[in-house]
């Protein structure tokens, strides 16, 4: 047996905590009732754990940086923009995409609960939806930042961005140094799912490796 098949045997032999257990019993049962149809739960999970996530968005910024056109779009349009490269869809209606310059940097929260533009960045991560990250990002952006290891210089100005359940940001982060003449393939996988949060940025090449 591989060892990345006894890891995964051995992760389903754990038992399930207290929330993972009430889910399987609400699952069970509303199958049961014919109320669920588990192939549609099974699509559902698939969508979540293979087709939506960051490296969506990651191929959004890529052709942005190197398609003026579409940055042009993406910039008035977002969601049209978006769904030219096959993203969208909901929880990503009404977008607006902020670029960050070499003087403004653009960070997103959602102050009121975690809303978040699931197309292109999959669902929320825990520190995004955590109460200190909602409060703190808009009384004190920069100190955030710090901790989260981005540390702006003072004449950078930072914009802080709440999202709500009718409009969602995604940040445009700025192109690194040493990628001229890169394919978008391999400038999205540059680009990180905090970078287009606003919570860091996307590192150049030498420094992405190390």
């Amino acid at each position: 047996m591989s060892h990345d098949h006894e890891e995964h045997v051995r992760e389903h032999d754990k038992p399930l905590s207290g929330p993972a257990l009430r889910v399987k019993a609400l699952e069970s049962l509303l199958v049961e009732k014919g109320l669920v149809d588990p192939k549609a739960l099974d699509a559902i999970i698939d969508l979540y754990e293979t087709k939506v996530g960051p490296h969506n968005g990651a191929r959004v910024v890529a052709r942005a940086w190197t398609d003026p056109g579409f940055k042009r779009r993406l910039l008035t349009d977002a969601a049209a923009a978006i769904d030219e490269v096959g993203f969208g869809g909901q929880e990503g209606e009404d977008m607006v995409v902020l670029e960050n310059t070499p003087k403004v940097h653009n960070m997103v929260v959602c102050t009121l609960c975690s809303c978040y533009p699931w197309p292109v960045l999959g669902l929320p991560p825990v520190w995004y939806k955590s109460a200190p990250y909602r409060a703190r990002a808009v009384i004190d952006p920069r100190g955030v930042l710090k901790e989260l290891g981005l540390l702006l210089s003072e004449d950078v100005e930072v914009r802080v961005w709440d999202s709500t359940a009718e409009l969602r940001y995604l940040v445009l982060p700025e192109r690194p140094a040493g990628t001229d003449g890169w394919t978008e393939e391999r400038l999205a996988a540059l680009v990180t799912r905090d970078a287009m949060v606003g919570v860091a940025k996307v590192l150049p090449p030498k420094a992405a490796a190390g």
